[in-house]
């Protein structure tokens, strides 16, 4: 009997975790099987790229997977038993159990309203391509002089409001932050920032909290109506609900609690990765949601995985960050330097080095998903290595 590995989500973290596996691991060992929702991988770090109006390049997940030995399930996860070890999918031919003896849950994040108002009424939000597929359509039907009003003041707000502002300089480009523009910038970095906006004729609404949402208008908390065409919200994500209804150890918002393995505290034959989990990292803080951290993550939890499976040393290797990459339209950027635990230092790039810089990093990102099982030795499990000791033992006898 192979062991059966499920790798659930193929977003960056769950398909490069299974590419991975199934360069670690030989075919005769485990059967490595992926489940995704859509049939393609999705760029979440360019999202806000599609919703202004770019057209992205197709990456259909099979195409990707082809000759990995991992078999793709295009299914929609309902719900995990982890004491049975089941996963309960739905797909084109209706509900269906999936059995496994390890999980990797990689079911990723979504857009987070925050309990505000009228958000999931009124507001586009671009955590994944529907959302962003819908903001393009809105954004598209705008007149010229309309306003846009972007909430949230994270890697994500500051992405989507230049991005919109660059690709449609006949809109009306603002954001509200809940604190300043850029505060967890150093201060080059917050300089450039601004300076963008300012080129860019981006208003930035500062120290406003947005506690209301309406059709035509957002409310902050010091009780001020900013007008808003289009409101996108881009506060923060919410993780997939399906790992609190399991009997998993989690955190208050959902994340599953992992060692430094990314195993399961509670159930170790479970592992999460990417946004679904809660890992500690230097200074003993969590992960931010990032891909900078989903990735590492992967490396690690594949790489541990294939260790205890073939009896190796399990790696268990410190996430440390570099830099955050910020995209500021297609021809400027800003390259911020940070310490191991993401406390920006005085070191910036910026301009139009920096927007080449963030590009690469991007197609880095996409192409490690697209080739995940190159320049990494398989290893075997016990068994297979005693067997294929004794058919040579055999061979040397006969």
């Amino acid at each position: 009997m192979r062991h059966r590995i499920i790798v659930l989500g193929a977003g960056y973290t769950g398909a490069i975790a299974a590419g991975r596996l199934a360069k670690r691991l030989r075919r005769e060992d485990v059967a490595i099987t992926l489940v995704n929702a859509e049939p393609d991988f999705v760029e979440r770090v360019r999202m806000h790229q599609l919703a202004a109006g770019q057209d992205l390049k197709p990456r259909p997940l099979r195409e990707m997977f082809a000759g990995t030995g991992v078999e793709l399930r295009i299914a929609k996860v309902t719900g995990v038993d982890v004491d049975r070890r089941t996963v309960a999918v739905t797909d084109a031919h209706g509900a269906a159990e999936l059995a496994y003896d390890t999980l990797v849950y990689a079911l990723g994040s979504g857009w987070n309203a925050q309990g505000v108002p009228g958000t999931a009424e009124h507001a586009q939000e671009i955590a994944g391509r529907p959302g962003a597929l819908r903001l393009r359509e809105r954004l598209a039907r705008l007149g010229a002089g309309q306003r846009v009003v972007v909430v949230g003041g994270g890697l994500t707000g500051v992405e989507a409001a230049t991005e919109i502002a660059e690709a449609r300089p006949d809109l009306d480009v603002a954001l509200a932050a809940g604190g300043g523009l850029g505060d967890w910038l150093s201060p080059k970095g917050r300089e450039h920032l601004r300076k963008v906006f300012g080129r860019l004729g981006i208003t930035a609404y500062e120290h406003a909290a947005v506690t209301g949402v309406a059709a035509d208008h957002v409310v902050t908390a010091d009780g001020r109506a900013i007008p808003a065409a289009v409101t996108v919200w881009t506060t923060g994500f919410a993780v997939h609900p399906i790992a609190a209804a399991t009997a998993l150890e989690v955190t208050g918002t959902g994340q599953i609690v992992v060692d430094g393995t990314m195993r399961s505290v509670s159930h170790p034959d479970v592992y999460a990765v990417g946004d679904a989990a809660l890992a500690m990292g230097p200074g003993d803080k969590p992960l931010r949601m990032s891909c900078a951290s989903g990735t590492p993550a992967a490396w690690q939890a594949a790489d541990a995985i294939a260790a205890r499976l073939t009896g190796a040393k399990v790696p268990n290797l410190a996430i440390r960050y570099f830099n955050q990459c910020i995209s500021l339209g297609r021809s400027e950027g800003l390259i911020q330097f940070v310490t191991a635990d993401d406390r920006a230092k005085p070191a910036v790039l910026t301009g139009r080095f920096a927007a080449v810089y963030k590009e690469l990093i991007c197609k880095g990102a996409a192409w490690g998903v697209a080739n995940p099982t190159l320049g990494l030795p398989a290893r075997r499990h016990p068994v297979t290595q005693g067997r294929a000791a004794a058919d040579q033992a055999a061979e040397v006898a006969a």
